[in-house]
C-alpha cells in the first residue's frame, strides 16, 4: 500500500506516493525525474547515489524516504545556485576530474559536504571524505586537485566578501 509523504528536495517541496519498499534513489529518478543521482550498485559500496541529507552525505541506495521526510534532501541539481555552477562543478570541469562522469554526481555531493565543514582541507582529507565514491576512469588524482582548486577559490570568495570595497573608501 502506498503512502503519501513529503520530501524536502533542492529546498523544494514534493508530495509523493511511495510503497515502503522503496528507496530514496528509486524515488529521486523515478518519480520525480531527479536522474543526476545514478543508480550504481544498490549495495552501498560504490557512492554513484550520493546525495546530502541536511548536509550529511548519504547513500540513497539504503535509504528510505518514509525515513527523511523531515530532512533538507540535496542532490546534484540542487548545487547550481543562481543558474551558476557551484566552485566544485567549475574546478572539475576545468581541471578534467570527470571522465564518464557517472561517479561525478556523488563525488561532487561529498566534496561539498567536506568543504562545507572543513574549507582548508588536506589532501589525505579530502581522501577520506571521497572514500566512499569509487571512479573506475581517473585514478583520483584529477578529482583531488579539482576538491583543493574549489576550496581556494572558495576561499578566495570569502575573503573578498569580507574585504570593503575599494570603490567606496574616501
Amino acid at each position: 500500500m502506498r503512502e503519501l509523504i513529503t520530501l524536502r528536495i533542492n529546498g523544494e517541496r514534493y508530495e509523493v506516493a511511495v510503497l515502503p519498499h522503496r528507496t530514496l534513489l528509486e524515488v529521486l529518478r523515478e518519480d520525480l525525474g531527479l536522474t543526476g543521482t545514478k543508480h550504481g550498485c544498490e549495495l552501498g559500496e560504490c557512492g554513484a547515489c550520493t546525495v546530502l541529507l541536511d548536509g550529511v552525505p548519504v547513500l540513497s541506495c539504503l535509504t528510505l524516504p518514509l525515513e527523511v521526510q523531515d530532512c533538507e534532501i540535496t542532490t546534484i541539481e540542487g548545487l547550481e545556485e543562481q543558474g551558476r555552477l557551484h566552485p566544485l562543478q567549475e574546478t572539475f570541469a576545468e581541471l578534467g576530474a570527470a571522465q564518464c562522469g557517472y561517479c561525478t554526481p556523488g563525488m561532487l555531493l561529498s566534496a561539498v559536504a567536506l568543504l562545507r565543514q572543513n574549507p582548508h582541507p588536506t589532501r589525505e582529507e579530502i581522501k577520506q571524505a571521497l572514500s566512499g565514491n569509487l571512479c573506475r576512469c581517473t585514478g583520483y588524482t584529477k578529482i583531488y586537485e579539482a576538491v583543493e582548486a574549489a576550496a581556494e577559490r572558495l576561499s578566495a570568495a570569502r575573503q573578498g566578501e569580507r574585504q570593503p570595497n575599494a570603490a567606496l573608501q574616501p
